[in-house]
């Protein structure tokens, strides 16, 4: 059994981006699916994991982590991945570039959030409609976010940062929920860099899907 175990879903964007880190960290890891479509999350067993009833959950190193981003921060500091710079300044704009998609657009267009909005909405709007409502918008602020820094195979150089394993599940949702993505040709380019990165591709959720 190995020492690290993700408490997982396979269509989890905050899944996803652990599956990624792990990997770029070269760790291998127990997956344990916490069905969400099922209702698992919702158990006591997992609310014993995490009182918030979500997904990812880390066991590593001998403690329990919860919420991605920090998750991210600590194997960043702990397997020196260089998801971020050291300079104060510099790693500001890295983390507001991230939490651009991770704070702000990805709970909005969380399952449990989104089917609220739509039956709140009178019929206005339909799953996909929600999603459109957000998810292209919060691309446009990602991308305009982007021009600070150079263009480069990945969102802020020549390495995968947090951005990349931030936006990619994102862009993944898009393509889900069939959002135009012809306006954001750089992003299109970095998701072909992410793509062709092993750490990446091991994570992609259609090589978790049940089944």
């Amino acid at each position: 059994m190995a020492d690290t175990v993700l408490w997982d879903y396979w269509r989890s964007s905050a899944s996803y981006r652990l599956r990624i880190a792990l990997n770029l960290a070269g760790i291998s890891y127990e997956s344990r699916s916490v069905d969400l479509v099922a209702g698992d999350h919702r158990t006591a067993d997992h609310l014993a994991r995490n009182p918030q009833g979500l997904v990812p959950v880390l066991d590593i190193d001998g403690q329990r982590f919860t919420q991605s981003l920090a998750c991210l921060t600590y194997l960043d500091a702990t397997r020196g991945l260089g998801l971020m710079p050291q300079d104060p300044v510099a790693r500001a704009h890295v983390e507001a570039l991230a939490q651009s998609i991770a704070v702000d657009l990805h709970p909005v267009c969380n399952l449990s959030v989104a089917r609220f909005g739509v039956s709140q909405s009178g019929g206005a709007l339909d799953m996909a409609g929600w999603m459109h409502q957000f998810i292209g918008p919060g691309l446009q602020a990602f991308a305009a976010l982007l021009e600070r820094w150079e263009d480069a195979p990945f969102c802020t150089g020549a390495t995968p940062g947090l951005a990349d394993i931030c936006l990619m599940p994102q862009l993944y949702n898009a393509r889900r929920w069939e959002v135009d993505l012809t306006p954001f040709p750089r992003l299109l380019r970095i998701e072909q860099s992410c793509a062709a990165h092993p750490a990446f591709d091991a994570a992609h959720p259609d090589r978790h899907r049940p089944g």
